[in-house]
């Protein structure tokens, strides 16, 4: 096959990348996939892991090593002529997954291998492989009348082009909006937000600063600006992308795109057998029932709500009393939150700031991964990127190379907002060699500025341990099986566990003192600012916790109890949740859903308290290395073990207690979080 995207090279090779061959390779090999597949099942009538399974998976992951780079570049690198060439090939995989969950005679292949007697020899990884696929095929609609299967395809197909949509008017919406504003409008901002905003302003040709909506913009604008018309303006314009609300109203909204893929989510449910289309999604996680998940998130708003109240009434009393507030808005609330974080512990994220340069900070993450799991991490500099701020890095265990990462920290224009982990290579034993698992990890941090290092806060220092501990998930797995390898075949509710898991180190003053140090003089963070930090480490955290009670409550009662309807309708629901657990009072024209990206965009439908649940299982996890020490070489190799390694492999509660020796307990996340038991 000649084109530019088809190479067995290990890694992607973005400069030879042509957007005009993406559509044709990818069609190319779906066509030549599916009759490598019929040949395959008319080549035998007794079918084996080798003579199917295995080719099955070399087509598959030869296919997804040709679309993860334009996957990858249109979150990172997006143009109009990329996002049609993208788009183009959405319908095309979205219509062959179909062909596959619902071909017959390849589910009863994959049934027959199941049902045979050399199935327990077969290594436990490929049994599980074997026993999801089958879940799959029945939730591919297998088992439907041939009309349905038609109708299941049309959802499939059309969900995946809105999701694309979706995400396309946020992204716009997001670069569409900037203000040039003056030195004096921005009183009160520190001097490394200001030098961000003025370098801002040069690149895009313009004199003065210019606040944009990318988050290291408008963040310090709302946590830091005495200019509270301006705090509203930048909240308006934030809170109104893709929507009919605010400065582009209209423009890019999203309000039919929500309803649409709500309605088609619900007939795909129905086709399926289930009521709602949250019970459809729980089929591939370790919560059993909407019951169990609405129990578990009214649990923890039941612990939080008060002191979350009373939080915000001190917040309020607070700016009443000191600066002649008499009503706090959604807009204040960053503001005077700094304010009183100042006055109660002499601390910001800004004074912090110095202390963590990124390359101080990124060789403090590999040394913590090196005391508790024996690798180390190396640059690599020569290496075909996509962007000048693009690193590319080896993970070596006993001197030899087990996987690579990208890593992509900062934020630029035409890069999808956020933090994530994607992977580009799965780890999985080919015929010829070992395949090593190769991960995407992509932050958008405040960039450098000038000739200083990009300088990151303790917020970012905890993003980039979320992503990476989601990077060790994918590349330190020993499955060689690609549908159980890394995060694959998780438990969508426990796929956070690894991430969340990280976080912990940057709260340890032990890690600290390697990963922090000044910029200029190399001095780790002072012992009174260290004392400081860990001291407002709970500040406001009820608030932050029905905060996400409230996107997760959101997301599963819009699913669970959706019937058809349009935006009002959602905003409907959002409104009855925000009555019971938010504190912080809501404009009307706030239209945080329109640009909801984790539920309409991504892959956590009916799964967002997904990250609540996981929290649970970090803090538990994390409790063991504090009783053994948090670098404790025998946990981390037990965590390594037990959770990292083994994957999909076996189900995810059973790798928890494994490591843990017992279910779940929710205490250690009431205890980190300063949450009252």
């Amino acid at each position: 096959m000649t084109n530019s995207l088809f190479n067995n090279a290990e890694l992607p090779s973005f400069s030879t990348l042509e957007i005009a061959d993406i559509e044709p390779a990818i069609s190319q090999l779906i066509e030549r996939n599916k009759a490598a597949i019929e040949a395959l099942l008319a080549a035998n009538d007794r079918y084996t892991a080798d003579n199917l399974l295995k080719p099955i998976e070399e087509l598959d992951d030869e296919l997804s090593r040709v679309f993860s780079p334009v996957s990858h570049l249109n979150s990172v690198r997006n143009s109009d002529e990329l996002r049609e060439a993208y788009n183009a090939c959405l319908p095309l995989l979205s219509a062959y997954g179909t062909w596959m969950g619902q071909h017959q005679a390849l589910y009863q292949g994959y049934l027959q291998i199941a049902e045979s007697e050399e199935f327990s020899d077969l290594e436990p990884g490929r049994q599980k492989a074997v026993e999801n696929a089958l879940r799959d095929f029945r939730l591919a609609g297998v088992a439907l009348a041939d009309e349905q299967k038609q109708r299941y395809g049309e959802l499939k197909k059309r969900l995946s082009e809105l999701g694309s949509k979706f995400g396309e008017n946020v992204l716009d919406a997001t670069n569409a909006w900037s203000k040039q504003v003056s030195e004096e409008q921005l009183a009160g901002l520190p001097e490394s937000a200001l030098a961000s905003a003025r370098q801002a302003a040069q690149q895009a040709g313009k004199e003065g600063y210019l606040i944009t909506l990318e988050f290291p913009s408008y963040y310090p604008v709302l946590t830091y600006c005495d200019n509270a018309e301006l705090r509203e303006e930048v909240y308006l314009a934030n809170s109104t992308r893709a929507s009919e609300q605010g400065p582009h109203a209209g423009q890019w909204d999203n309000s039919a795109v929500m309803s649409e893929i709500l309605d088609l989510r619900l007939e795909l449910a129905r086709l399926l057998g289930f009521t709602n289309y949250a019970e459809l999604s729980l089929a591939t996680k370790m919560a059993e029932t909407p019951a169990q998940v609405l129990e578990f998130l009214e649990q923890l708003a039941a612990r939080s709500y008060d002191q979350a109240r009373k939080e915000w009434d001190a917040l309020s009393t607070f700016a009443r009393e000191n600066y002649g507030v008499q009503e706090l808005q959604a807009w204040d609330g960053p503001y005077y939150s700094e304010k009183l974080r100042q006055q109660r512990y002499q601390i910001s994220q800004e004074d912090i700031r110095p202390y963590l340069p990124a390359d101080r900070v990124l060789p403090g993450l590999f040394e913590v991964v090196n005391r508790l799991y024996g690798v180390n991490v190396e640059e690599v500099t020569d290496f075909d990127s996509y962007h000048r701020d693009v690193k590319l890095f080896n993970v070596l265990r006993d001197g030899a190379v087990i996987a690579r990462f990208y890593l992509d920290l900062y934020a630029r224009p035409k890069k999808q907002g956020g933090a994530w982990m994607d992977d580009c290579r799965v780890r999985r034993q080919r015929d010829d060699a070992l395949q090593l698992p190769v991960a995407y990890l992509n932050c958008n941090f405040t960039p450098p500025v000038g000739d200083k290092p990009a300088l990151l806060t303790h917020d970012e220092l905890t993003t980039l341990f979320h992503e990476f501990g989601h990077g060790l998930h994918h590349m330190l797995t020993q499955q060689t099986v690609a549908a159980i390898s890394g995060i694959n075949g998780v438990a969508w509710d426990a796929v956070e566990l690894p991430s969340q898991f990280l976080e912990n180190w940057c709260w340890e003053p032990e890690a600290l003192a390697f990963i922090s140090g000044h910029y200029e003089t190399g001095k780790p963070l002072p012992g009174e600012m260290l004392d400081n930090m860990l001291a407002a480490r709970n500040f406001n955290s009820a608030m932050q916790m029905v905060r996400q009670l409230e996107f997760a409550l959101f997301d599963f009662q819009l699913h669970l109890n959706w019937d058809g309807g349009d935006a009002r309708d959602v905003q409907k629901i959002l409104n009855e949740v925000r009555e019971k657990v938010c504190v912080v009072p809501t404009p009307a024209y706030n239209r945080f859903q329109h640009g909801f990206s984790h539920i309409f965009a991504g892959g956590y439908a009916a799964g967002y308290y997904s990250y609540k649940w996981a929290e649970v299982l970090s803090a538990d996890a994390y409790s063991r290395f504090e009783e053994e020490g948090i670098f404790n070489a025998e946990t981390g190799a037990d965590f390594q073990r037990e959770v990292l390694a083994v994957g999909g492999a076996r189900e995810a509660m059973e790798a928890f207690v494994a490591f843990r020796g017992r279910e779940p307990d929710i205490a250690p996340l009431l205890r980190h979080s300063g949450i009252a038991a």
